[in-house]
């Protein structure tokens, strides 16, 4: 028989759980820099008699917990972000960042505090058999501390036998679950093109091999990749974020070079290698015909996460269990937006999952200057990591 719900037990301390949210949320810190948030993990893990291992992935915490029993052998992990954007918070409220240019406009605050809850539960009752891995993930935003933790021995240390994840969604209503049986968020890749041409005079341009001509017709003709070379069902986007050529203050100087750069979003490792063997071959052939030269760099940066079957479906049913059917839904459309928890995934069979917040509908997104984390959902975030470990590792099957 499986354990109860240990929501009841985690709301006694949702108090102190927001207060060390809302602390998180007033010092925030950059990717690797986590030292302040990474001392108060290791101190409050240390203060609950869990195993700490700290410095993997730089500033990571990895917190080690026996169950009453652990003769299963089995061990499962569970992950939460620590790291802030640079972005400057527009909230007006009494946790707001204290550090200049730098916020939590993710929720990973909330991430952060929702472990330590179920941390703090899984402490004090062990009602499993087994081993939790507690991770604590330096870095998430764009610098690849998940793979900084991998690279660290993440999982030759901790060979988890499944890993699970999180995060806050403004999209759904607060306390419902979304996940999805496959992919749940994009890869994400970087690329750019350098245009070299010959500049000169805007008054005689057939003199010149205009590169800011061929920008526009490579950016038109890399439109078409999706619509001419993606199957209607798969998914897959290109988007060019940056613009330079030229100089401003010189409208009548045709320049000798233009930079694109943007990012490619898939789901597939064979829609990937589509969309960047058909930007090659456009790239090369466009600026042939008009005399130029172009080169490509095409960075591939994040994997696209995709769950297994097996452990999003045991997620759901879970969750289903917990909070009943209506707060869980089973087939969440994907983003194309990224996550460094992908590269975990390839390693180890788990899920990544939404914890609703709600907020969306008042513009409260997130990377946005006005966000700030929902304290209510903790408990439901801790409760529902508490429960993956026991029913993962019952005591008694």
């Amino acid at each position: 028989m499986y354990p109860r719900s240990p929501i009841e037990s985690i709301n006694k301390f949702h108090q102190e759980l927001t207060a060390l949210r809302k602390d998180l949320h007033a010092n925030p810190e950059m990717g690797f820099k986590e030292l302040r948030t990474s001392g108060i993990v290791a101190g409050a893990l240390e203060a609950l008699g869990i195993e700490v291992h700290r410095g993997i992935g730089k500033t990571g915490v990895v917190g080690v917990l026996r169950g009453k029993k652990s003769d299963s052998g089995r061990m499962v992990g569970l992950r939460a972000d620590m790291d802030a954007l640079p972005i400057i918070e527009e909230n007006v409220v009494a946790h707001c960042s204290t550090t200049p240019g730098l916020m939590h406009a993710c929720g990973h605050d909330g991430h952060t505090a929702i472990l330590l809850g179920t941390a703090k539960y899984l402490a004090e009752n062990k009602n499993f058999n087994g081993t939790a891995i507690f991770i604590f993930q330096p870095a998430e935003e764009g610098l690849g501390g998940a793979k900084a933790m991998l690279d660290d021995g993440l999982f030759e240390k901790f060979p988890c036998d499944a890993i699970y994840a999180l995060h806050n969604w403004p999209a759904l209503p607060a306390g419902v679950i979304g996940i999805n049986p496959g992919p749940m968020m994009a890869a994400s890749d970087r690329f750019e093109i350098k245009i070299h041409g010959r500049g000169g005079h805007g008054a005689h341009p057939y003199q010149t091999i205009d590169p800011i001509i061929v920008a526009a017709q490579i950016i038109t003709a890399l439109q078409t990749i999706v619509s001419r070379n993606i199957h209607p069902v798969e998914s897959a986007v290109i988007s060019l974020g940056h613009i330079q050529a030229g100089n401003a203050a010189a409208p009548s100087v045709i320049p000798s070079h233009a930079v694109l750069i943007g990012t490619v979003r898939t789901f597939s490792d064979e829609v990937q290698k589509i969309v960047e063997s058909r930007m090659r071959k456009l790239i090369a052939t466009i600026a042939d015909a008009f005399g130029a030269t172009a080169e490509l760099d095409y960075q591939r940066s994040y994997p696209a996460t995709i769950n297994s079957t097996a452990q999003a479906n045991f997620l759901a049913d879970v969750a289903t269990d917990l909070f009943g059917a209506e707060r869980v839904v089973r087939d969440l459309i994907p983003s194309m937006g990224s996550e460094d928890f992908s590269f975990m995934l390839k390693q180890r069979p788990g899920a990544y999952f939404r914890l609703g917040q709600g907020g969306a509908e008042a513009g409260k997104l997130l990377h946005n200057p006005k966000f700030d984390f929902n304290d209510d959902v903790i408990p439901t975030g801790s409760a529902l990591f508490a429960a993956l470990v026991e029913r993962s590792m019952p005591l008694e099957n």
